[in-house]
């Protein structure tokens, strides 16, 4: 798994953002990115602060995303850096799409502590 991966899930989980997974999409798809990160905030507010983290220690190393989305709303935020897309979901959202069954068939990592390069 990529350090910027890697990285991203410790942003993630520096806000106490819940149920943490990574799918790696290549042995599965020819799809537009490569991994997936998957993270679950407790309220909209609570995914935007988790969003606006990973933001702000990507661009801090010189990372920025492509594409950003629903960060107005807080329900599911996207963000696209073209390797990896980081989606933050408040819980019913993320219940709801249910990425990790959609795509069940991608190894999968579920982290509960940072993982730091």
């Amino acid at each position: 798994m990529p350090a910027e991966v890697r990285r991203a899930v410790g942003y993630a989980l520096d806000r106490k953002g819940e149920d943490v997974t990574v799918l790696d999409l290549r042995p599965v798809s020819a799809a537009a990115t490569d991994y997936f990160v998957i993270a679950t905030g407790r309220s909209d507010l609570h995914v935007r602060a988790i969003a606006e983290h990973v933001l702000d220690s990507a661009k801090g190393e010189g990372n920025r995303p492509e594409h950003v989305e629903g960060m107005d709303q807080g329900r599911w935020v996207l963000l696209d850096y073209i390797d990896y897309v980081v989606h933050i979901f408040h819980p019913a959202v993320r219940d709801f799409y249910r990425l990790e069954v959609l795509w069940g068939d991608a190894p999968s990592f579920t982290f509960a502590e940072p993982d730091r390069p």
